[in-house]
Parts: structure tokens; C-alpha cells; sequence
């Protein structure tokens, strides 16, 4: 089954989920999970790395704790965006970002699951769809609001610089349009 055939059915499901009527910085949260989806599309991530940051934020992140859906519901999520986009889904809710981000990008990451508290180092591919998806989030927010912009930006440009080597080339002149130089201040 194509990863695109998906997509009309992992809106309905975060309709469903309450997702439009979750208030986020630049309108819903459901508005907010599209912008993500559409950024990654315009990068050229593939299908089920697009479903993925469309549904990024359903088991809550450590951001943004609201959760659309419980751990345990986890195949109900992949039956809607397949199971390789919902393992991006969990992996990217369970990081514990203090534990997770200082060594991330390094040849042997220390990831720490937030929801076992289990730390072990994930795979060069798992990590690549993370960085993309992290990138299109935050990149989403800095957009919208000029004073979270402000405030996260030049943490952010620091962050994503270390993340680099995990990112598309359209990904990091993304962060460079909006982050860089001078572009974080209000």
C-alpha cells in the first residue's frame, strides 16, 4: 500500500483526534501539523517521512505534551499512516530533548526514550527523519511568531548547525533563510 494513499485518512483521523480545535502559534494544531507536512514535502522528504510530520505530535512531545492519542493506541495510528511513519511518530514523541539533542548528531548518539527512560543510540536513518521533522516544526513556529523567533532563534540555529550532517541540503538553507543571520531578531 502507497504511503500517499494515506494522507486524506491521517487528516480525517486528527480531525477525529480534536486536532482543529486545538489552539497552536499560527492557528490550530492541525493547522500547524499540515505546515509541517507541506515543509517537508517542499524538501522532498518521502511519503511516509511527509505522514509522519503530519502526525508528528500525536503522542505529545516533549514541547508540546498535549497528546492526540495514548501509547497504547499506537496501531491505530500506523493503520492509518502505515507502520514506518508512526515509528518516526513515536520515535520523534519519545525523546527526551535535555538527554537526546547534546550528542545527537555524533557517530554515537545517547538517546533517551522519555516514555521508558531506556537510552541506546538509533540508527543514521531514524535519526535523519527526526532531524527533518524537528527542523520543520520548529522552522513552523519561527515563521509564525516573530517573539518565539526572537527568543529560540539563535538556540535553534545553534541546534540545527550540529544537526547538519543528518539534513537535506533544501532542509538547512531552510534554517539559514529563516534563522540566520540578523533573520532572528524582532
Amino acid at each position: 500500500m502507497s504511503s500517499s494513499r494515506f494522507s486524506p485518512d491521517a487528516l480525517a483521523f486528527l480531525r477525529e483526534l480534536g486536532a482543529d480545535r486545538i489552539p497552536h502559534p499560527g492557528g490550530t494544531l492541525l493547522a500547524h501539523l499540515e505546515r509541517v507536512r507541506d515543509r517537508l514535502a517542499l524538501w522532498g522528504a518521502r511519503p511516509a517521512l511527509q505522514l509522519a510530520g503530519l502526525c508528528h505530535a500525536c503522542y505529545g512531545t516533549d514541547g508540546f505534551p498535549a497528546a492526540l492519542l495514548s501509547l497504547d493506541h499506537r496501531e491505530d495510528l500506523a493503520e492509518v499512516i502505515g507502520p514506518d511513519a508512526e515509528a518516526i511518530v513515536y520515535f520523534y514523541a519519545s525523546c527526551d530533548r535535555a538527554a537526546s539533542y547534546p550528542s545527537f548528531a555524533d557517530s554515537a548518539p545517547a538517546f533517551r526514550d522519555r516514555f521508558t527512560g531506556r537510552t541506546y543510540a538509533p540508527d543514521l536513518h531514524l535519526r535523519r527523519d527526526f532531524a527533518e521533522v524537528t527542523v520543520a516544526n520548529e522552522l513552523d513556529l519561527a515563521r509564525r511568531d516573530p517573539a518565539f523567533r526572537a527568543q529560540w532563534g539563535p538556540d535553534l540555529l545553534a541546534l540545527f548547525t550540529r544537526l547538519r550532517p543528518l539534513l537535506l541540503v533544501s532542509a538547512w538553507q531552510d534554517c539559514l533563510d529563516v534563522l540566520g543571520a540578523g533573520r532572528h531578531s524582532a
